[in-house]
């Protein structure tokens, strides 16, 4: 299985996503699913958010690597899930793949972007709690 987290600019919300579910993946023991992020309005190449990085960090996923990108054919073709973090990141996905297709994380997460740290924790909060629900409702972990 091929999920794919999306946001605005894929360096807040989607890069921790990706790496948390990562690591929930491992310590659940799940193979065979992969996981990727972008943004619908991202420039590509941009490092995750430093505030990012340290509440990803929180949660045992290192994001320091990470760059930014945008939605591409490719995933929008091989994605077997897409993870949104806004109603409007699914409405605008819902034009190019099937509604089955598309979640909406931990029913929204609300943008970081230039909050401080406790605004980023906060946001991986609501993430790792999503993706556990996630995780027992699409995953059946």
């Amino acid at each position: 299985m091929k999920i794919v987290f999306v946001c605005t600019g894929n360096t807040c919300r989607s890069p921790m996503a990706e790496g948390i579910c990562r690591v929930l993946l491992q310590e659940r023991g799940l193979s065979g699913v992969e996981c990727t992020s972008c943004g619908l309005a991202a420039q590509p190449g941009m490092p995750a958010c430093e505030n990012a990085v340290t509440a990803a960090l929180e949660y045992g996923a290192d994001i320091a690597g990470h760059r930014s990108r945008g939605l591409t054919p490719y995933l929008l073709e091989d994605a077997d899930l897409f993870v949104c973090m806004t109603e409007s990141h699914a409405h605008l996905l819902a034009q190019y793949v099937p509604q089955e297709k598309i979640r909406l994380l931990g029913g929204g997460i609300p943008d970081p972007y230039g909050g401080d740290l406790d605004v980023y924790r906060r946001c991986a909060e609501s993430i790792y709690k999503g993706l556990q629900t996630l995780m027992e409702e699409d995953l059946q972990a």
